[in-house]
């Protein structure tokens, strides 16, 4: 989901200064369906411990293919074993249980069935969760890359999944946390209405409860991780869910910018903990939209006083983050016309003049990575250090009002080390309800 927002000022075409610079920059890449070749020509970023990998829409199929052969490269010829994602959890849970060959961890409810369902339920990442599953398949626990969700909308499936842990781990502590978290129980399926009831009646509805039970796993880490370190681990995550959640929810009803910065800032906490959590020298990839993976202080929303998990990775990791952003011109896209509509493929207009993605058409080159970090490159720096106009298109998308829902001020230069550049994407495959025919019963997505 994005948050596109204007500063106000007004914005000129992208003058042929920068289009001719980033003319000569702009190095063509092939098909993302070479994945090898693809995949090659990002080892330069190898180096960092961090790489943050962006998309301007969240129903592109070049940008999931184009991600998914950028991770295989990193993960295959690089040491990276992290792979997180703007996603839940719990359901993001269920893909690593099938990558990394482990039985599947108790749900609530189906997986992937929240709006907007195609953004993860895709054939584009199928192909990328079966690869990973070949790729662990011959490794130790300890060299097998896995896949995990770092966003904070799952309050009922992670409120159930520290029940179902602690029912077996410790029935007595189950019970106390099932009383914790009762208050919170009547709204799990509708907590946006949980935010609601608690803002316009005051007080601090369920915080005390959730707060209580995140601080009673943490003081029984040491106990529980001499029984099985990996299941306290995804408990302690849910449980930080919960409270995270809980704390949105009464965010989104005072202020977009305070509950933008709270969802920013767990999905930067998560990836901390999982860093920490495999152990020194862990390398991970971030799959997120544009308007997270980048720098938001070089954008119109930092100038609104919002942060991102772009942002503070850079603030955490300095140069051992690298944040690529991904653009497109034209072509089809999947999305709704509205919050919980149905999913439309939609025709994508074609770019502003005054924007970077319109100056990227004007290059010529089809599909282009472009990369301004080093001293060789302060002339293209320069030339990306002007505010201009830059598209992001999330789950929803209006071409009707697309200047106004869907552009936003950005410096690029500052906001992003490199850029990757489809002139014409297409929409993402989204699967079907069932299971397919003769698929196994750990398949991800399985119902």
């Amino acid at each position: 989901m994005t948050q596109a927002s204007l500063s106000g000022r007004s914005t000129i075409a992208a003058p042929d200064e920068l289009v001719e610079a980033l003319r000569r920059h702009a190095e063509p890449l092939p098909s993302p369906d070479k994945v090898e070749d693809f995949g090659a020509c990002f080892d330069r970023f190898a180096d960092a411990r961090v790489i943050l990998l962006g998309e301007a829409t969240h129903g592109s199929s070049e940008f999931y293919r184009a991600r998914a052969a950028i991770t295989r490269r990193l993960v295959e010829r690089h040491g990276f074993t992290v792979v997180a994602v703007e996603a839940d959890w719990p359901d993001a849970a269920r893909i690593d249980d099938y990558v990394r060959h482990q039985a599947s961890r108790p749900r609530r409810g189906d997986v992937f069935v929240r709006f907007p369902t195609w953004m993860w339920r895709n054939q584009e990442v199928l192909a990328f969760a079966d690869w990973l599953r070949r790729h662990n398949q011959a490794l130790p626990e300890e060299r097998q890359a896995s896949f995990h969700g770092l966003d904070v909308y799952s309050l009922s499936e992670s409120i159930h999944a520290v029940l179902a842990y602690l029912d077996k781990a410790d029935p007595d502590e189950a019970a106390e946390a099932r009383r914790r978290y009762g208050c919170l129980t009547p709204w799990q399926d509708e907590p946006a209405e949980y935010g609601r009831r608690v803002m316009l009646g005051g007080g601090k509805g369920c915080e005390d409860g959730v707060v209580a039970q995140l601080r009673s796993l943490l003081d029984q880490r040491l106990d529980l991780l001499k029984h099985d370190g990996a299941a306290w681990f995804d408990a302690y995550q849910n449980a930080r869910i919960v409270r995270a959640a809980e704390r949105y929810y009464r965010a989104m009803y005072r202020s977009s910018t305070e509950s933008w910065n709270l969802r920013d800032r767990h999905m930067f906490e998560t990836l901390q903990a999982l860093m920490a959590h495999r152990g020194s020298g862990a390398k991970a990839v971030i799959w997120a939209h544009n308007s997270h993976v980048g720098n938001a202080a070089a954008t119109a929303m930092g100038w609104q006083g919002e942060f991102n998990i772009g942002q503070l990775c850079r603030l955490a990791y300095g140069d051992d983050a690298v944040s690529i952003g991904f653009g497109t011109d034209t072509g089809l896209v999947a999305a709704a016309s509205d919050w919980g509509a149905e999913m439309e493929i939609k025709s994508v207009r074609p770019a502003r003049p005054d924007s970077y993605e319109h100056a990227f058409r004007r290059t010529g080159v089809v599909r282009s990575l472009t990369d301004w970090r080093g001293k060789d490159k302060a002339s293209l720096r320069e030339a990306l250090g002007h505010r201009l106009l830059e598209r992001a298109i999330g789950v929803i998308y209006r071409p009707e009002t697309e200047r106004l829902s869907h552009y936003f001020e950005a410096v690029l230069a500052e906001q992003f080390d490199a850029w990757v550049w489809f002139e014409q994407t297409r929409a993402v495959t989204p699967l079907g309800p069932e299971k397919p025919q003769g698929a196994p019963e750990t398949w991800p997505f399985g119902l």
